[in-house]
């Protein structure tokens, strides 16, 4: 196992800089998930580690050695790639032992290693089949137990689940995330999937634009946003965003006749905030409809636009002005479409962010590119 260091990695192309400057540091043994809309840069730093792609400046270290200019061979990584890439003709065990047989390891050890390995992902009833002959999931399983048999410091997986159907992805994750705490190999994973990342990662890199927005545990990432960017990205359905008026120890809109308390917390931070206009943060489970018969007086009342029944949850669309947010509530809720409800809030999860930087104000989470 390794620990992995990317210290002022830049990505140029030509002229245009796709990865400004990037600092990432990766502990041996820890599961590292890159996460961020197509475009990010996650692939590129993913195939940048691996050597794929060379680093236009910076330096990157696996364990204590300088690996910039090596070629991948030599920087005792595995990766694993969206594609299966297994090879039709060969059966299962061929696929597996590939690698080992080009290294010219004897049989006996290629043949420890693939069983070995066969039977740790479920996979040793198949090793006389062709990748035809398997399911989706069972063919992902073998383009692991490719890289497992290398037995290499780190694994680099670039969005290995998105061919799986919605089962299959679910009960990959668990396995790919109980098989790490088996071997402990130190792992990068790239995806695009938030749910994926908050399952799966002991640090979660929230990119954009090339640029680190906030690199975390995944607990912190979700309660702790560095910025919008994050809390929009991360959880699902997204974090509601309100930009509102400060008057005293509420926020208002008074043209819509809206206005909404604040925690003590929060209060302290509004008091040292100079601008006029901060823009409130609500996850949907932040919020729940009031009883009918005991609304509480001033509290914030929205036309419900859609209720979407999930069976365990219902999620409603409400809206009232310019203002749009999600709430989730409960399955049995009776909320009707047109209705204008008041909504109860969980003070203690808002978040305030500026309305010009996207920065949180009361987060202690890493900002932009923060190692």
């Amino acid at each position: 196992m390794a620990s992995v260091s990317l210290i002022n990695i830049e990505k140029r192309y030509g002229a245009q800089v796709v990865i400004p400057k990037l600092n990432v540091e990766i502990a041996d043994g820890s599961f590292v998930v890159l996460v961020g809309p197509s475009g990010c840069g996650k692939t590129t730093t993913l195939n940048m580690i691996a050597g794929l792609e060379p680093i236009t400046a910076g330096q990157l270290l696996i364990g204590a050695r300088d690996v910039t200019d090596l070629p991948p061979k030599n920087r005792d990584i595995a990766m694993v790639f969206q594609s299966y890439a297994l090879f039709p003709h060969m059966n299962v065990f061929d696929n597996i032992a590939f690698g080992m047989k080009i290294r010219r390891l004897s049989r006996s050890e290629i043949d420890t290693r693939v069983r070995n390995v066969a039977s740790r992902l479920r996979i040793d009833a198949f090793l006389d089949r062709r990748p035809k002959a398997l399911s989706g999931g069972q063919r992902q399983r073998v383009a692991l137990a490719r890289a497992m048999v290398r037995r290499p410091g780190v694994f680099l997986m670039d969005e290995p689940l998105s061919n799986l159907d919605a089962k299959l992805r679910i009960e990959a994750r668990s396995f790919l995330t109980k098989m790490h705490h088996e071997v402990r190999t130190t792992t990068v994973y790239v995806t695009h999937d938030q749910s994926e990342a908050m399952t799966m990662g002991d640090t979660i890199v929230v990119m954009k634009d090339g640029l680190i927005q906030q690199a975390a545990a995944p607990l912190e990432v979700y309660n702790e946003p560095a910025n919008m960017f994050v809390a929009g990205f991360i959880g699902s359905p997204a974090m509601n965003f309100l930009e509102l008026s400060k008057a005293d120890t509420k926020l208002v809109d008074r043209e819509h006749e809206l206005e909404f308390p604040v925690s003590d917390r929060l209060r302290a931070v509004l008091d040292k905030y100079r601008k006029a206009k901060v823009v409130l943060g609500l996850r949907p489970d932040a919020l729940r409809p009031a009883p009918r018969n005991a609304e509480p007086a001033g509290a914030p009342r929205f036309s419900v636009d859609v209720a979407q029944h999930l069976g365990h949850e219902t999620l409603l669309d409400a809206s009232r002005g310019p203002h749009r947010l999600v709430a989730r509530v409960s399955g049995t809720d009776d909320s009707k479409i047109g209705e204008t409800r008041a909504f109860l809030l969980d003070l203690d999860n808002m978040h305030l962010f500026d309305p010009d930087s996207g920065a949180n104000l009361a987060s202690g989470g890493t900002g932009p590119n923060a190692r």
